[in-house]
């Protein structure tokens, strides 16, 4: 019944030795693989031009508390959802763009951004979202340690 799915777990392994024991099918149409910071790129660059899932459908930012954690949330044709997590420090919680695979990306990114204070390295500079351009600087109230009331605007 998960024949598709499952083939996707394999050649995820397959291609990439790191993620043995780290991809679940979880469902129907649905897979999970946890990704070193290491592969990351080359991970969802495969996904995208090897595997056809051409699709980004959002990117889910997290504060895991020891760490900020980013899922990636892809689709193919098919509608199958690749959702692949990566998991960085909170004292370098430096990502690269991937909006030169996905360029809807941008908006995601920037969320990120401002919402978790990670570092997208390589995206372009523009305005602050969904923040405004007076939100102060490092104030991230979707981390969990933020307070309520602690933000001045500029």
């Amino acid at each position: 019944m998960l024949d598709r799915e499952n083939a996707v777990l394999r050649e995820l392994t397959k291609k990439f030795a790191p993620l043995e024991g780290k991809v679940a099918v979880t469902g129907e149409r649905r897979i999970f693989a946890e990704v070193p910071k290491e592969i990351f790129m080359d991970v969802i660059q495969y996904a995208a031009s090897g595997m056809k899932f051409e699709q980004l459908c959002t990117i889910t930012g997290l504060d895991a508390g020891e760490g900020l954690q980013f899922i990636y949330h892809l689709a193919n044709e098919e509608g199958i959802m690749l959702n692949l997590k990566l998991t960085v420090s909170k004292d370098d919680p430096a990502i690269k763009t991937v909006t030169g695979i996905y360029n809807g990306a941008t908006f995601y990114e920037r969320e990120l951004e401002g919402m978790l204070g990670a570092r997208v390295e390589g995206l372009p500079q523009g305005r602050h979202y969904p923040l405004p351009d007076n939100w102060p600087e490092g104030q991230y109230p979707l981390r969990k340690d933020w307070k309520p009331g602690t933000a001045e605007l500029k």
